[in-house]
């Protein structure tokens, strides 16, 4: 039972800027979120022989007869507070129905959890997922993201737990540089091997593919391939599906080296010894993954001795960045179904939606068919809302920010699967003030403001300052509770259907 002498409407009516939701007790010591802003500080008030003092950096003085520590939010008291606060540890999840809710500034966090709480139900949520790639393009790193996840979700006062993805990595250095910083979930994104050729070669082309395979590092043969594969039935819930050569064949043609690479990152991976859970993600690929492919990747990762919670194959339709599901919603269920069947026999593990964020179509769809064995990712949205958020705070600031973005496109697109276009979206002095935050309901300019975030965020003027950044981020950290109330509601949108029980 905790002696501690305070409540929080005792400490409440002399720390003014103290921020309530984040107030916990724990081994008689007071943890709070004091200030605003860039003048945030973690508060920490206990008797002065409490050795968890100690454990953060900072500046004490006396309260009454206890010792106050103002503390920095840097990497060190973030760890510190993960250590003490154990339930902002990110540790492995397991089945259980998850979202992930990167946020690309570090600063959404807060507004992440309030959503969760406003939902309830029984999903766990990623607060922490950045890929290496969005690292690079906004410049933070591991540790960065980790830092931010870890403040905002104790400023929202989560006590749940939650999880820490490191998503899209290519390199066992990419594992090393998110391990060191406590991610404990690790997406291997092997689409550079991915042969989407494999698809249309002719059979000949094929059997070539075939014979180049790494076979020693897939620990088998063709002759292998042909005798484990090839005439083999699948028996599914509800259908078989036969393996016929061809299948096979074009199956290993196109995964093959995928296969491997994944399996040499596991290995790393797990050389660690930590506690981890893997995702195999083959989603951003030219063309759809088949139920044969699947079946073969899943069998294929599994002879290998590769553990993994969840598999994003690359679904029919087009998943574009920030848009809704682009296709027929019957087709995808329909083809969903299958794949759904096939991580329930071969594992159970879960399906992953990657570039999941805004696909209100098709979520009923995907729960429905896993049965809430899902992982929904979502990133670049949250940035969408800072936007929204600014574009109703300093109009000015926005239109500067959309017509930079619409220079940027045509670059920044390339590594992106996209149909948006800069002649479809509307002129910046075609808009009124009044106007502009409905840009981010406009499918073209949606894409647009989205797939830029990198360059406008590291844009910077002649003399070396921040072109948009500074002036961005001072307005969010002036009006928190305007992004996180933004962030709220969409977020609600996207967390209801998996909120359900099926």
């Amino acid at each position: 039972m905790s002696t501690f002498p305070f409540t929080l409407t005792d400490l409440q009516n002399h720390f003014t800027e103290l921020v309530p939701d984040s107030f916990v007790i724990h081994h008689d010591a007071a943890f709070w979120m004091q200030g605003k802003g860039t003048a945030k500080r973690l508060a920490i008030l206990a008797r002065a022989d409490n050795l968890v003092l100690g454990k953060f950096q900072g500046e004490a003085s006396v309260f009454k007869d206890l010792t106050l520590k103002l503390c920095p939010l840097n990497h060190a008291n973030a760890r510190a507070l993960r250590a003490h606060l154990m339930w902002l540890t990110p540790r492995p999840i397991g089945l259980a129905t998850t979202a992930g809710l990167g946020d690309r500034i570090g600063l959404a966090t807060p507004g992440h959890v309030r959503a969760m709480q406003a939902v309830g139900g029984s999903i766990v949520p990623i607060f922490a997922q950045q890929s290496i790639r969005e690292m690079q393009r906004t410049q933070r790193t591991p540790d960065d993201v980790m830092t931010d996840a870890t403040f905002g979700a104790f400023e929202g006062g989560w006590r749940k737990t939650l999880g820490a993805d490191a998503d899209h990595l290519k390199t066992p250095a990419d594992i090393d540089a998110c391990v060191a910083a406590g991610f404990t979930f690790f997406t291997i994104d092997p689409g550079d091997y991915v042969d989407s050729e494999a698809d249309t070669a002719s059979p000949e082309h094929i059997e070539q593919k075939v014979a180049a395979l790494p076979w020693n590092d897939l620990q088998s043969s063709v002759a292998d391939l042909r005798r484990q594969y090839v005439g083999k039935t699948i028996q599914l819930e509800d259908r078989a599906i036969t393996l016929d050569e061809n299948a096979v064949w074009r199956a290993a043609a196109k995964y093959g080296r995928a296969i491997a690479h994944v399996a040499m990152m596991y290995r790393h991976l797990d050389a660690k010894n930590i506690p981890f859970e893997l995702e195999v993600s083959v989603d951003e690929t030219e063309t759809p993954t088949t139920h044969a492919e699947h079946i073969f990747i899943a069998s294929e990762l599994k002879r290998l001795v590769v553990h993994w919670v969840s598999l994003a194959p690359r679904y029919i339709g087009r998943f574009e960045k920030s848009a809704d599901y682009i296709g027929d919603v019957d087709a995808f269920e329909n083809d969903f179904a299958v794949h759904a069947q096939i991580a329930r026999v071969f594992g159970p593990y879960k399906l992953s939606i990657h570039s999941g964020s805004d696909k209100f179509s098709i979520y009923p769809a995907t729960m429905r068919q896993t049965r809430g064995l899902v992982h929904l990712k979502t990133a670049g949205t949250s940035y969408l809302e800072a936007l929204r958020t600014i574009g109703a705070l300093d109009p000015a600031l926005f239109r500067r920010i959309y017509a930079f973005a619409r220079e940027r496109y045509e670059t920044d697109r390339k590594t992106y699967h996209l149909s948006g276009e800069v002649a479809r979206a509307p002129a910046p002095e075609s808009l009124s003030d009044a106007d502009l935050p409905h840009l981010l309901d406009h499918f073209d300019a949606r894409e647009i403001l989205h797939v830029t975030f990198g360059s406008v965020l590291t844009a910077k003027k002649p003399d070396g300052t921040f072109l948009f950044r500074d002036d961005l981020f001072a307005l969010l950290h002036a009006h928190p509770d305007a992004y996180a109330a933004n962030l709220e509601k969409h977020f609600v949108r996207h967390l209801k259907p998996f909120a359900n029980q099926v």
